[in-house]
C-alpha cells in the first residue's frame, strides 16, 4: 500500500495526476490525499474513488506538517506564473522548504516535485529562478527526490492553446510578443503518467527529467495552429521587443491575473525545448503523444466549457 499526498492535486495537472493515481491504486496501491484551501470547488476530483479530498492550507508550516505525516510519497506540482518577487519565493522556494522540514520530521523521504524546463539561478525571469531556487532547497535537504521539468503543458484545459483559440474568436488580429520563442510542448497526461511511473522506478531517485513532447515549435506556430485548429484563424503581428514589452506592462495592469507580463517575456528568452542534458519522458516508460493528437478535434468543438473570463478568475491554477 502506498499513500501519495499531493500539493496542487486540484489544478490542472493535478486533476490528470489523480485520475492516474486512482488507476495506480485499483492494483492495491494505497489511497491518495489532496489538500485544497477551498475544497468544494473540487468537484471533479470529490468524485474520484480512493482520494480524499482534505480543507488545508499547505502554505501553513504546521499544517502542511500534519498532512505529511502518514504518507509514504509527497508529490509537489504548487506553481504560479505571474507575481511579485515574494509571490514567486512563497510559491516556489519557501514552500519547498517546509514540505522539506515536514518530511524529514515525519521520516518520509520520497518526494517527486514538478519544476520547469529552463529553470536556473542565472535565468532572466523571476518565474525560472525561483523555480531553481525551489530545486536547490529540496536538494539540499537529503531526500529521495525526483525532478521534472516539463516544458509548457498542453491539455484539454490548459490556459495556453485554449487561451490563444478563444482570443482569436474575439479579435481580428494577433498582435504577439515574443512570437519567435521555442516551446516543445507536452501533453498533460503524460506529465501525469511520468509522475506516477517515477514513484515506482527507484532508480528515479536524484534524477531530473526533462518532460517534452515529440517536436519544437516557435509561438507564433502555436498561436495559428490554436486559430486554425478552432476555426478562427488570424493574422499574427510579431511585436518588436520594446513594443512587446509595452504590450505585457499594459496587460500587468488590468484586473485579474494577466495574460501576458513582462516576467513571462523574460521567461521566453530561454528556449523552452529539451537540452539533451537530462533523461526525457522515455526514460520514464512515456512515449511522447504529439500535439496534433489531442487538441485539433478539441478546440474544432470550441474547447467545452473553457472560458475566457476563467483566465480573469485564475481558474486552473495549480
Amino acid at each position: 500500500m502506498t499513500h501519495v499526498l499531493v500539493l496542487g492535486g486540484t489544478g490542472f495537472v493535478g486533476r490528470s495526476l489523480c485520475e492516474k493515481l486512482v488507476e495506480r491504486a485499483r492494483g492495491g496501491e494505497g489511497c491518495i490525499t489532496v489538500p485544497s484551501r477551498q475544497p468544494q470547488r473540487a468537484k471533479a476530483i470529490q468524485l474520484l474513488p480512493t482520494v480524499e479530498l482534505v480543507q488545508a492550507d499547505v502554505h501553513d508550516e504546521a499544517q502542511l506538517t500534519r498532512l505529511v505525516a502518514g504518507h509514504d510519497v509527497v508529490i509537489n506540482l504548487v506553481a504560479i506564473l505571474h507575481g511579485s518577487e515574494a509571490a514567486f519565493a512563497h510559491a516556489h522556494v519557501e514552500l519547498p522548504g517546509k514540505l522539506a522540514r515536514a518530511c524529514l520530521a515525519n521520516g518520509v523521504r520520497r518526494v517527486v516535485h514538478v519544476s520547469a524546463l529552463g529553470a536556473s539561478l542565472i535565468a532572466p525571469s523571476r518565474y525560472l529562478r525561483s523555480k531553481a531556487e525551489g530545486e536547490a532547497v529540496l536538494r539540499s535537504a537529503g531526500l529521495d527526490l525526483t525532478l521534472l521539468r516539463p516544458s509548457v503543458i498542453f491539455g484539454t484545459e490548459d490556459r495556453f492553446l485554449n487561451l490563444f483559440a478563444k482570443l482569436q474568436k474575439v479579435f481580428p488580429l494577433m498582435p504577439l510578443a515574443g512570437a519567435d520563442a521555442r516551446f516543445q510542448p507536452v501533453w498533460v497526461n503524460d506529465v501525469a503518467q511520468a509522475i506516477v511511473n517515477a514513484i515506482d522506478r527507484p532508480g528515479s531517485i536524484g534524477q531530473a527529467y526533462e518532460c517534452t513532447g515529440p517536436r519544437v515549435y516557435t509561438l507564433a506556430e502555436l498561436v495559428r495552429l490554436a486559430g486554425r485548429w478552432s476555426g478562427h484563424e488570424r493574422p499574427v503581428i510579431p511585436l518588436p521587443a520594446a513594443l512587446g514589452r509595452l504590450q505585457a506592462m499594459a496587460m500587468e495592469c488590468l484586473p485579474g491575473e494577466p495574460l501576458m507580463s513582462r516576467d513571462n517575456l523574460a521567461s521566453m528568452q530561454v528556449p523552452n525545448v529539451a537540452t539533451g542534458a537530462q533523461p526525457g519522458l522515455d526514460a520514464l516508460g512515456v512515449h511522447a503523444t504529439p500535439l496534433e493528437a489531442v487538441m485539433p478535434e478539441w478546440l474544432a468543438r470550441g474547447g467545452g466549457a473553457w472560458r475566457l473570463d476563467q483566465w480573469r478568475r485564475g481558474a486552473g491554477r495549480a
